[in-house]
């Protein structure tokens, strides 16, 4: 198996598994990391050809940590799909509609991103984040907007304790908290702004379908200079205990806090 990866990822990439040119061409891209997709970019007909094409594919990212987005639990093509990934090598398989622990049942001990896409997987989004090899959740806003039956154009407004849901099962489990993907491709300006309130929201980073994505969620995602200033500043200064920093009272807590974003900021 691959190096698996340690930090939450600012920007995950989705490429269909079955196409070549546009899997080489993220691998030079930043993203944090690649997800080869055999799920919702893969038609039904094409879906074997897809796997049995992932030792290839895997091989046109030269050595880059990806993951793998296996079709969900409750197809016909869950069972050859984590059968491949386990002979291919992949750093982490990324399962779509989980709605509970026994659904990850054939996966464990392998590393796994859970997709909550549910109302069941929301009110379940605690066990999944805690079983053994679960490293986040994911939230897969498109399919959880359909499972509530919001209307078109309900915003994520409508979504909004289902999103805090993920990221308080995420936390409280030790994992990572991936928010969902932007459906206007070509609107950088949104696409910007649901990054930044995504990170209000505590989500480590974002799951992407374009490239032009990649950078947009990789700033929105990352410490800022003033942040990171802020940081050095507290380190420097604390002493331990609750003191006066500047303008405010700091903490312990705040010094982990400041360790934590030095850490994402390299």
């Amino acid at each position: 198996m691959e190096a698996a990866v340690t930090l939450a990822p600012r920007s995950l990439l989705f490429v269909p598994a079955i196409r070549p040119s546009m899997i080489a061409k993220a691998a030079g891209l930043a993203a944090d990391l690649i997800v080869l997709d055999l799920e919702d970019s893969v038609r039904d007909g094409d879906k074997a050809a897809a796997r049995e094409a992932l030792p290839v594919s895997l091989e046109l990212l030269h050595g880059r940590c990806a993951a793998v987005r296996v079709n969900a639990p409750d197809t016909i093509y869950f069972a050859d799909d984590v059968a491949m990934i386990g002979s291919a090598g992949v750093a982490l398989a990324v399962v779509p509609k989980v709605q509970s622990p026994d659904d990850l049942a054939p996966l464990a001990g392998y590393p796994v991103l859970a997709m909550i896409e549910t109302p069941a997987g929301v009110l379940a989004a605690a066990r999944i984040a805690a079983t053994p090899g679960v490293v986040g959740l994911m939230v897969g806003t498109n399919d959880l907007a359909a499972s509530l039956r919001l209307p078109p154009g309900a915003g994520r407004a409508s979504m909004s304790h289902a999103l805090q849901t993920v990221v308080l099962a995420a936390r409280a489990a030790g994992g990572w908290a991936i928010d969902g993907v932007y459906n206007a491709l070509n609107d950088a300006a949104g696409f910007s702004r649901e990054c930044s309130e995504g990170r209000m929201l505590g989500f480590d980073g974002k799951s992407l379908i374009h490239p032009d994505q990649v950078a947009i969620a990789n700033t929105a995602f990352s410490p800022s200079a003033a942040e990171v200033a802020d940081a050095n500043a507290i380190i420097t200064a604390a002493r331990g205990g609750a003191e006066r920093f500047q303008d405010r009272m700091i903490e312990d807590m705040h010094v982990e806090m400041a360790r934590r974003v030095l850490q994402r900021a390299r």
